[in-house]
C-alpha cells in the first residue's frame, strides 16, 4: 500500500496561491466568503489579535474576487467550499489592497511621507496589474509618480473605474498598525502625533474620507478593513463611519483561528506524529472565544503552526512554547501600562486569572486609561478572551497557558523596575531549580527567592502583596528555568493547587514533580503561622489523594509559608 503523501505545513506562509499550488495544507475558511457576501452592508470591519490568520484570509478574498484571476478559479478554489458553492460576485472586481504595517512613526514628517508613499505605491501597483482593463493606466502611473500625488492618487483609481465601469474592492490590512505603534509610545509626542494624523485635515482621515465618499457614490463597491484594535475606527468618527462591525458577530467567531477539529485535520494532512506530543496543546494554545454564543473555541493559528513545525522537524515539543516573533508583539503591553490604574488592573487580572467586564466595540485613545476600555483593548489584543456569561455579567479570562507566561514575565519586569536594586542572577536561580528538580532539595531556590527578590520588594509592591502576588513571582522564576512547566490553580477533585511543578516534556529524566501550597502572613500576624501550617498540610493531603496525583510516587508535596518579606518556613508532610 502506497504511503500517504503529506502536505507541507504553511508556517510563516500567508500567500494563498503558493499554499494551494505548492502542496501546503490549507484550513478551508472559504464558507465565510459566502456569508460575508450575503451581508447587506458591503463595507465591513473585522479585527482579530496578531498572528490570527488575517493576512491569509484577505489574500484568499483577493484571489476570489479579482477579475484577473477568473481563469485560475478552478485551479485555486476547485477543491474548497467556495469552489463548490461559488457566489454571484466571484472574479468581478478590480482589487486594491493596502497594508499599513511598517510605516515610519518616529516623527510627523516621517509618518506623513511614509503613509503617502505607501498609498501611492499601492495605487501604481494597482494600475500595473490592471493595465489591460484601464486604457490610461500607464498615463496615470506617470502622472502619479511625476507629481508625487500621495493619497490624491486615489482619485485616479476612482476616475478610471467610473470611466470603464469596473467594480472596485478595497481591502485594508493592518489598518491600525501605525496607530498601535503611536499609542504604545506612551509619551505625549506619540499621542499628539496620533491625534494630528486622524484629526480633521490629517492625512489618515483624508484617506478614509476619500474611500467613504467613493463608497457612498458606488464607485468603491466593497471594502473590508482589518486590524487588531477598534480604537482608530472610533477616533476617525465621521472620517469613516459606513462600515458594519462584524468582529463580535457570533457567526464569524471561527472565521480566523483553528477549531479543535481543524487542528486534528491539519495534523493528519501534514504528518504530525501524535506520539511526539507529550504536552496538552489545548491548555497551551486553545481557548479563544470572541462571542459568548460562539460555537467553538479556537487556537491561535501562528502558535499552533509554530508548535507543529517543531514537532515535524525535531520530533519533540519546542523549548520555548511561544514563537518569539509573537512574543515580541505582546511586548507593547509594557507601554500600555505606564499609568497606575492600568498597572493595577493588569495585576488584578493576573491574580484572579480574569475579570468581569463588558467588551466595548468602539472607544477612543483618550479612554484607554479607563478600566473598561483598557480591559477591552486586552481582549482585542488576544490577552483576554471570553470565559462565560452568567447572570447578566461577562467574565473574561486569560486564554491559555502560553499567554499566562507573558503576564508572568510582565509582572517580573514590573517588579524589577519598581526595585532597581534587585539584581536577578539567572545563573544562580537556574542552579537552585536544578537542585530542586534533580535532587529534590527546595532550600536553595526558596533561599534565593527570599533573600534576593521577596525581601527587597518596595513598599509599593507590598501594598498589593498577598498569596496570589507571591505565587506570580515564584511562577515566573520557575518558568524561566525551563526545567518545569509550572501550573497554577490546577483543578483537582478536592480543590485547586497553588503551584504544580510539572516536569518539562523535554526532560523526562527529572525524578521529581512537586505540588506546593503557598501561604503568606504579615509580620505583625506571625502568631497565625501555626494555623496556616495546619491548613496547608490538610490541603496537600487532599491533593495527594486526588485522581490526578493518587498512586504517583514521583510527586512530592511542600508547604511554604512566607512571614513578612524576609522570613519563610517550609515543610514536606
Amino acid at each position: 500500500m502506497e504511503a500517504k503523501k503529506y502536505k507541507r505545513l504553511p508556517y510563516g506562509n500567508s500567500d494563498f496561491r503558493s499554499i494551494i499550488l505548492e502542496n501546503y495544507a490549507y484550513v478551508d475558511k472559504t464558507q465565510y466568503i459566502e456569508l460575508l457576501e450575503q451581508e447587506s452592508n458591503k463595507n465591513q470591519f473585522f479585527i482579530r489579535p496578531r498572528k490570527f490568520g488575517k493576512s491569509l484570509f484577505f489574500m484568499t478574498l483577493s484571489y476570489y474576487y479579482d477579475l484577473n484571476e477568473a481563469e485560475s478559479f478552478n485551479e485555486l478554489f476547485g477543491d474548497l467550499y467556495i469552489g463548490k458553492h461559488p457566489t454571484p460576485e466571484r472574479n468581478t472586481y478590480a482589487v486594491l489592497k493596502f497594508d499599513f504595517s511598517g510605516l515610519d512613526t518616529s516623527s510627523e514628517q516621517g509618518f506623513v511621507k511614509s503613509f503617502s508613499t505607501n498609498v501611492q505605491n499601492r495605487v501604481c501597483n494597482f494600475f500595473n496589474l490592471y493595465d489591460s482593463i484601464f486604457p490610461d493606466a500607464k498615463k496615470y502611473i506617470r502622472q502619479i509618480e511625476d507629481e508625487k500625488q500621495g493619497i490624491s492618487s486615489l482619485e485616479k483609481v476612482f476616475d478610471a473605474a467610473e470611466q470603464s465601469r469596473i467594480k472596485l474592492f478595497f481591502i485594508i490590512d493592518e489598518y491600525d498598525h501605525f496607530a498601535n505603534d503611536l499609542i504604545a509610545m506612551g509619551k505625549y509626542m506619540g499621542k499628539d502625533l496620533y491625534k494630528a494624523m486622524i484629526a480633521a485635515n490629517g492625512i489618515v482621515r483624508d484617506f478614509y474620507e476619500k474611500i467613504k465618499n467613493a463608497a457612498k457614490s458606488s464607485i468603491v463597491n466593497r471594502t473590508f478593513i482589518t486590524g487588531i484594535s477598534p480604537v482608530m475606527l472610533d477616533d476617525l468618527t465621521s472620517g469613516y463611519n459606513i462600515a458594519t462591525i462584524l468582529t463580535l458577530n457570533p457567526k464569524y467567531n471561527e472565521m480566523m483561528g483553528f477549531t479543535h477539529e481543524e487542528v486534528k485535520w491539519l495534523m493528519r494532512e501534514t504528518g504530525v506524529d501524535e506520539t511526539c506530543i507529550n504536552v496538552d496543546i489545548q491548555a497551551y494554545y486553545n481557548g479563544y472565544l470572541f462571542h459568548k454564543n460562539g460555537t467553538h473555541r479556537v487556537y491561535n493559528p501562528a502558535m499552533m503552526l509554530y508548535f507543529f513545525s517543531q514537532i515535524i522537524e525535531f520530533r519533540k515539543p519546542p523549548e520555548y512554547i511561544i514563537d518569539l516573533n509573537l512574543k515580541t508583539d505582546y511586548g507593547r503591553l509594557q507601554k500600555l501600562t505606564q499609568n497606575d490604574s492600568n498597572r493595577e488592573m493588569l495585576l488584578k487580572i493576573v491574580k484572579e486569572d480574569g475579570i468581569i467586564s463588558d467588551i466595548l466595540q468602539k472607544f477612543s485613545i483618550d479612554m484607554l486609561n479607563d478600566d473598561d476600555y483598557f480591559v477591552s483593548l486586552l481582549f482585542y489584543m488576544g490577552l483576554l478572551t471570553i470565559d462565560q456569561a452568567k447572570e447578566g455579567t461577562l467574565r473574561l479570562k486569560i486564554p491559555n497557558y502560553s499567554i499566562k507566561t507573558l503576564y508572568w514575565e510582565y509582572i517580573a519586569r514590573l517588579t524589577k523596575e519598581n526595585n532597581e536594586d534587585v539584581l536577578i542572577d539567572l545563573s544562580k536561580m537556574k542552579i537552585a531549580v536544578r537542585e530542586l528538580a534533580y535532587r529534590g532539595n527546595p532550600v536553595l531556590f526558596l533561599d534565593y527567592m527570599s533573600d534576593n527578590i521577596i525581601s527587597r520588594l518596595s513598599n509599593r509592591d507590598l501594598e498589593n502583596f498577598d498569596e496570589k502576588y507571591l505565587k506570580i513571582i515564584l511562577l515566573n522564576s520557575l518558568f524561566q528555568s525551563r526545567l518545569y512547566v509550572p501550573i497554577t490553580e490546577m483543578e483537582v477533585s478536592t480543590g485547586y493547587t497553588d503551584i504544580w511543578l510539572k516536569r518539562s516534556p523535554l526532560l523526562p529524566e527529572i525524578p521529581w514533580e512537586w505540588v506546593w501550597e503557598i501561604k503568606y502572613v504579615k509580620k505583625s500576624d506571625a502568631k497565625s503561622v501555626g494555623e496556616k501550617r495546619k491548613e496547608a498540610s490538610a490541603q496537600l493531603e487532599k491533593y495527594r489523594q486526588s485522581h490526578l496525583f493518587a498512586e504517583r510516587a514521583d510527586v512530592r508535596y511542600l508547604s511554604v509559608i512566607f512571614i513578612g518579606k524576609d522570613k519563610y518556613e517550609m515543610s514536606e508532610p
